[in-house]
């Protein structure tokens, strides 16, 4: 009967501290899950375009509105007849970038990185590659370059590995990673992964040298940059623009 006791007493004993275990485990997860939220941070207000201007053009913002929390761009509303990209006032190295889009029936837009703003580049798809922003549908983009242009591609390197977009006028979300000290880049369009790919070195180079930039010689070439969003003639939306900076 005392070993019953003792045996029981021993068993209670080592529950008790599986339970304190079990809670201080569930305490550092929640913790950490904290802590990466808290290392997000927001691009896009909902309601302004504070952080962010024209590409080589300053504050004046070319057919950019604001329309239901979501930043538009709308080519009927351009004061000028040129291109109307903007970019992100902060540059970025390496970093994780959550944005949601939706695009107009048979549009075209892009979400670009390390975009380097000067005079000597008109545009910002110059210097920066760009993930694939379409109507895979109806756009005429989507048929050619072997699907390297379609939703979620890095744009005339890689296609898409699965088709993860959703149909025209609804919301997809995209995350784009990019880290040049693992020398990783991934994409996710809608929680499926679309695209993954080194971001500098001789693969890198390679998959350069086999697309429509092989002779242009600023391109991906700056591992810093601000990030771009294009305009392409077509009607096209994004909201809920937050970025992660790694290893900072």
């Amino acid at each position: 009967m005392k070993k019953t006791m003792t045996l029981a007493l021993a068993l209670i004993g080592l529950v008790a501290c599986k339970d304190k275990e079990a809670q201080a485990n569930t305490e550092d997860i929640t913790f950490l899950q904290a802590g990466e939220q808290d290392a997000w941070e927001s691009l896009f207000d909902g309601k302004s375009f504070a952080g962010w201007h024209a590409y080589n053009g300053g504050a004046e913002l070319n057919g950019w509105v604001i329309q239901e929390e979501a930043m538009h761009f709308d080519p009927n509303a351009r004061t000028e007849k040129k291109s109307a990209n903007i970019v992100s006032d902060q540059e970025f190295t390496d970093f994780e970038l959550s944005i949601d889009w939706k695009i107009a029936q048979a549009g075209n837009s892009g979400i670009m990185w390390s975009v380097v703003e000067d005079a000597a580049y008109g545009e910002p798809y110059l210097t920066g590659p760009e993930i694939q922003v379409l109507d895979d549908a109806e756009h005429p983009d989507s048929f050619v370059g072997d699907g390297k242009h379609k939703a979620g591609a890095l744009y005339d390197m890689i296609a898409p590995a699965v088709a993860a977009v959703k149909p025209f006028g609804e919301w997809n979300t995209c995350v784009i990673h990019i880290d040049h000290q693992e020398n990783l880049g991934w994409v996710t369009l809608n929680g499926t992964e679309t695209a993954r790919f080194p971001v500098q070195g001789p693969e890198w180079d390679a998959m350069v040298a086999g697309s429509k930039f092989a002779d242009w010689g600023a391109f991906g070439a700056s591992v810093t940059g601000r990030i771009a969003l294009q305009d392409h003639g077509d009607k096209v939306w994004y909201k809920n623009i937050k970025i992660k900076r790694l290893h900072e």
